[in-house]
């Protein structure tokens, strides 16, 4: 018994000398997918758990309709992106490439269900975990295209100061997340181009190194906001569609984004 009570003591006194760290709701752990993804004992990398995002399953059916066609494993068109993906890997391993954009020269080119798709991809491959984040402000529809009630989004947190932990959800896709909300605003670019901003893209880039972070941008025509968001980015991705995007506003698109972060095109809506 007197044993015990001085282990007792010794531990008491340990605990008041060195507390346990209070958790800061502003700080960077906000952006975790949930419990850290590496365990910091064994090295072992381990999937997250996602007690700090919200849950909110998607809808297998409304993902179908939207052409989100890497949710299951039997659609031809899955290579396409699995060779994406791989080129994508092989760039990370001679520079980090953990931030892409994934944009178009206009509206309705399909960049927002490409986003999704490289995102499921992604979050299948081994050792690693996608956060998909919803950056059109005018209309935001990751989470609309995956059938998810979400009001949330990045603006909240710039427009309100919302905590970024209570803005990512869990899709019920085992290593994904996603911030993506309802609320819309008409001037964007001033947001996207802030040093809030890049300070936020610099930490949800740097802050894991198994996570991959893709951006649905606004199109590049017509708007500010892509090419405000663009040079924050380790990579660019441009949707065009078949028969509908021109060579012209290809070329015009190119020429206002930073040409060492291209990575290459997505066609959208390919026939053969």
């Amino acid at each position: 018994m007197k044993l015990k009570k001085a282990l007792d003591q010794a531990k008491a006194q340990r605990e008041q000398q060195n507390p346990a760290p209070v958790p800061n709701p502003d700080k960077a752990t906000d952006l975790s997918l949930g419990t850290n993804s590496t365990s910091e004992q064994d090295g072992i990398w381990k999937a997250p758990a996602y007690n700090r995002s919200a849950v909110t399953k998607l809808d297998p059916k409304i993902v179908e309709k939207n052409r989100g066609v890497c949710l299951t494993p039997d659609h031809k068109e899955i290579e396409r992106y699995k060779i994406l993906r791989t080129r994508i890997t092989n760039i990370a391993r001679e520079r980090r490439m953990r931030t892409i954009m994934v944009t178009s020269p206009n509206k309705s080119e399909g960049k927002t269900v490409n986003c999704i798709n490289m995102g499921l991809t992604f979050a299948k491959a081994m050792k690693q975990t996608v956060l998909l984040v919803d950056c059109d402000f005018n209309g935001q529809d990751i989470h609309r295209y995956l059938g998810i009630e979400s009001k949330a989004s990045l603006i909240d947190y710039f427009m309100d100061g919302v905590p970024l932990q209570d803005l990512i959800v869990w899709p019920g896709v085992e290593k994904l997340t996603l911030i993506s909300g309802a609320r819309t605003i008409n001037e964007s670019s001033e947001l996207l181009s802030s040093n809030m901003m890049a300070k936020l893209v610099k930490e949800m880039g740097e802050r894991y190194d198994d996570r991959y972070v893709f951006f649905d941008a606004p199109p590049v025509l017509g708007h500010a906001e892509a090419i405000s968001l663009a040079p924050r980015m380790d990579g660019i991705l441009m949707v065009v569609e078949a028969g509908k995007t021109t060579k012209t506003d290809v070329k015009e698109s190119l020429a206002l984004l930073p040409k060492e972060k291209f990575l290459g095109f997505l066609l959208n809506k390919q026939t053969a």
